[in-house]
Order: C-alpha cells, then sequence, then structure tokens
C-alpha cells in the first residue's frame, strides 16, 4: 500500500478514521472547535467531504470520537481499584498507568484544555462517568477515612500528572519516559510529602 503524506503531517492511507482524528485535532486545538470546519478536515487528510461523512457523521461525532478513547482509559484505571491493596507499589503502578494514558492521549487532553465548554457540552452522556471515574481514583489514592490533607494531596497529585497534557509545550525537547519519570516522582511525593503541623 502507498501511504501520501498530506498537511500538518497527516498520513493518508493508514487508516482513513484516524487520519481523520489527527486533523481533527490539530485542527481543533490550533482554531478552535466551532471555527473549525469539517471541509478543512477532509482537505487536510486530503479526502473529500463525502468521504469524512462516511466515517463521521457529523462535527459532534468526530469529537465524541477524539475524547472517548480518554474516558475509556481512565475508567480502566479505575475498574476493580477498590480490590487493589492500597501500598506503595500499588499507588505508583495506578498513578503510572493513569499518567502513560493522558501522554498516550495527550494531544486530545491538551485540546480539551484549550476548548473545555465545548467539550463538556459535546460529551453531556458521559461527563458523570468521567466526574465519577476522577472522584473514584482520588479516593483511592487519598485512602481509607481521609482527612483534609490526604484528600488535597491526592487531588494535587493527579493535578501534577494532568501537567502531562501540556508538557509538549512546557518541555518540548523531554520524550515521554523522562515526562513520565519526572511527574510520576512528583506526584508521588505530593502524595508521601510531610503531614502539616
Amino acid at each position: 500500500m502507498v501511504f501520501r503524506t498530506v498537511s500538518d503531517g497527516v498520513v493518508a492511507g493508514s487508516g482513513t478514521k484516524n487520519a481523520i482524528r489527527d486533523a481533527a485535532v490539530k485542527l481543533f486545538a490550533n482554531k478552535g472547535f466551532e471555527q473549525t470546519s469539517l471541509r478543512e478536515v477532509a482537505d487536510a487528510v486530503g479526502i473529500t467531504k463525502a468521504s469524512l461523512y462516511y466515517h463521521y457523521a457529523s462535527k459532534l461525532d468526530l469529537l465524541v470520537a477524539i475524547i472517548d478513547p480518554i474516558i475509556d482509559h481512565l475508567r480502566s484505571t479505575v475498574d476493580g481499584l477498590d480490590r487493589v491493596a492500597r501500598d506503595a507499589t500499588a499507588i505508583r503502578a495506578v498513578l503510572g498507568r493513569h499518567l502513560r494514558g493522558m501522554l498516550a492521549h495527550r494531544a486530545a487532553g491538551a485540546l480539551i484544555i484549550g476548548d473545555t465548554v465545548t467539550i463538556v457540552n459535546a460529551m453531556a452522556d458521559r461527563h458523570p462517568e468521567l466526574v465519577d471515574s476522577s472522584k473514584a481514583l482520588r479516593d483511592w489514592l487519598a485512602g481509607p477515612n481521609p482527612d483534609t490533607e490526604a484528600m488535597l494531596r491526592a487531588g494535587a497529585a493527579l493535578d501534577v500528572l494532568g501537567l502531562a497534557l501540556v508538557s509538549a509545550e512546557v518541555v518540548p525537547d523531554a520524550g515521554d519516559d523522562e515526562v513520565e519519570r519526572i511527574l510520576l516522582d512528583i506526584a508521588v511525593s505530593v502524595l508521601e510529602g510531610r503531614r502539616s503541623a
């Protein structure tokens, strides 16, 4: 199969649906969801608008296809968490899994940060799942019978990991392994940090 490189680094022929999503993420991040037309997405991939509609019935369907994997990853991270012993090894493993998911979906995650209102409105059906999954992860990290400090530390540790979504802008020359190692170390240290007096 011959692969054709099109504008903005999207490769046509490697899976049209993936190429459409990749182009849409770049365009939505650069121009905003509302300001980007499906014609622009189709042009970036090198397909007709009709071909794009074959894969995605609407711009909203395309956005949902971009966001769903992030929510699915978070859900898979917290599923069964209540059966995981909460010790230093498990905490690091759970944080690492969550962080790797954010790194894998970094471009879409940065889109969420940049166009939050549109994204929240688009994922209305899944928003409660996102909130519940985030709360379940935070509660597990805080431990049993958490006090205020434990809850704040758990939230802060997750916020540290959230930096992965903008790490390409903050440290453009750092590789994923380095970003993962450093952010994971920081998040664990926030959780384990000295208790306030």
